[in-house]
């Protein structure tokens, strides 16, 4: 079961993934404070430890959809 929170502000491109660097797609709150930000492949690797800690998880890689078809619809280059 995934925990959605309201965040402070949604993700921007700016944000990025604390095990990686890469564009971050999702945003963890710790249960004792702070946050984490990851990108879709390690919030997936990292899902259950995170949701078994009790950790409220936004997940905004649905985004990841949005492009993909925006880049198909633009055609070839």
């Amino acid at each position: 079961m995934t925990t959605a929170v309201a965040p402070t502000r949604e993700l921007t491109a700016a944000d990025r993934c604390d095990r990686c660097g890469a564009r971050a797609y999702v945003r963890v709150e710790l249960p004792g404070g702070g946050e984490l930000l990851f990108c879709a492949h390690h919030a997936r690797q990292h899902a259950d430890k995170l949701q078994r800690a009790g950790a409220a998880i936004h997940d905004e890689s649905g985004a990841l959809a949005d492009v993909a078809a925006n880049e198909d619809s633009a055609g070839p280059v």
